[in-house]
């Protein structure tokens, strides 16, 4: 099966296998896992932030992250197919008592001039706009990176307003590789991020939360409410280091997978549109008369899969389990279907 559901579907390498069996572990809980905080602190400085957290999933350290920044009937402005919004269950809501305004930005990526528009003024009948969360790369936009002046402006606009300033770095490496920055020039202007080992780093579990000291320590109380405190994490955590030295370079391989795939898209007379490719998700759109349903079943019956984005639109992610050849036999199965 050639696997372009997500990234999230990877399986550690023999050497991250062997790096996980290795570690030193204690009980988080009481701080004492060595391998966990060797990955904050690495985490945290290639972030240019005082610490980190480590967290079992993205979502949750988003939800953390919230929690933190916001308090009740208060709101938080974001891009209207951010993943907090779309996939993390209204956690915003049930967990924080706040809510969100929807920006409609340009595949993903919303601007400073937008955001600052949105602000809401103070008013007794209104929620009170406290943070931005930018996604980097914006998984429904189909990969976007953010740049970095437009990073930097939203930065300079939330200093101004008084805006805390959080990123959903469930892709930020992918980002880091197409744009050209670093992780310490990401960091140096958010008040927090949460950056995912799980998906194109290849690791099964976890996310760091970065952030202040005094950020994270109340980050620590609110993973434990949410039942994240993890006892020998350091296990996972070893996963995470080893990704860090050996699978983060390696994203630009799938980078130019995703560009194939996309050219060959680009040659159907039944795929109508295609995001733009500039990391390792395709999203592209059908011809009226073709559907979701119909495509997907071709490409399983024919060992590809992928996921529905919409009754007319699919996404294909490629990372560290598909290989070059690979693709090529998608491109000839994609080549073959006949609506």
């Amino acid at each position: 099966m050639i696997n372009l559901l997500s990234d999230t579907v990877t399986k550690p390498t023999p050497g991250m296998l062997q790096a996980m069996m290795q570690a030193e572990v204690g009980d988080d809980v009481f701080k004492e896992d060595p391998t966990v905080r060797a990955l904050e602190e690495r985490s945290a400085a290639l972030f240019a932030q005082e610490a980190g957290l480590f967290c079992p999933s993205g979502t949750m350290a988003n939800q953390i992250a919230l929690k933190v920044h916001t308090r009740p009937l208060e709101e938080v402005l974001c891009d209207e197919t951010s993943h907090i919004y779309q996939y993390e269950v209204a956690g915003y809501a049930f967990h924080s008592g706040i809510g969100l305004q929807l920006l409609s930005g340009k595949n993903g990526i919303i601007q400073a001039g937008q955001i600052e528009a949105a602000i809401r003024p103070q008013q007794d009948w209104l929620p009170k706009s406290t943070l931005v969360v930018l996604e980097n790369t914006a998984n429904k936009g189909g990969g976007t990176v953010y740049p970095l002046n437009e990073i930097e402006a939203i930065r300079a606009m939330c200093l101004r307003r008084k805006l805390a300033l959080h990123m959903d770095g469930a892709r930020i490496f992918n980002a880091c590789l197409y744009a050209g920055y670093s992780p310490e020039h990401i960091g140096r202007q958010l008040d927090s991020i949460s950056v995912c080992f799980s998906k194109g780093l290849g690791a099964p579990v976890g996310s760091v939360l970065l952030g202040s000291r005094d950020f994270i320590a109340e980050a620590r109380r609110v993973r434990k409410v949410m039942g994240g405190g993890m006892r020998q994490a350091g296990y996972l955590a070893a996963a995470g280091l080893y990704a860090l030295d050996h699978q983060v370079e390696r994203l630009a391989e799938d980078h130019v997978h995703a560009r194939m795939l996309a050219e060959a898209l680009a040659q159907l007379d039944y795929v109508a549109a295609i995001r733009p490719v500039q990391t390792n998700i395709v999203i592209f759109d059908l011809i009226e008369g073709v559907s979701t349903a119909q495509l997907l079943a071709f490409l399983e019956k024919n060992s590809v899969k992928a996921s529905a984005f919409g009754p007319q639109t699919i996404r294909f992610v490629t990372h560290l389990d598909v290989d070059r050849v690979m693709i090529e036999t998608a491109m000839q199965v994609l080549g073959r279907f006949r609506p």
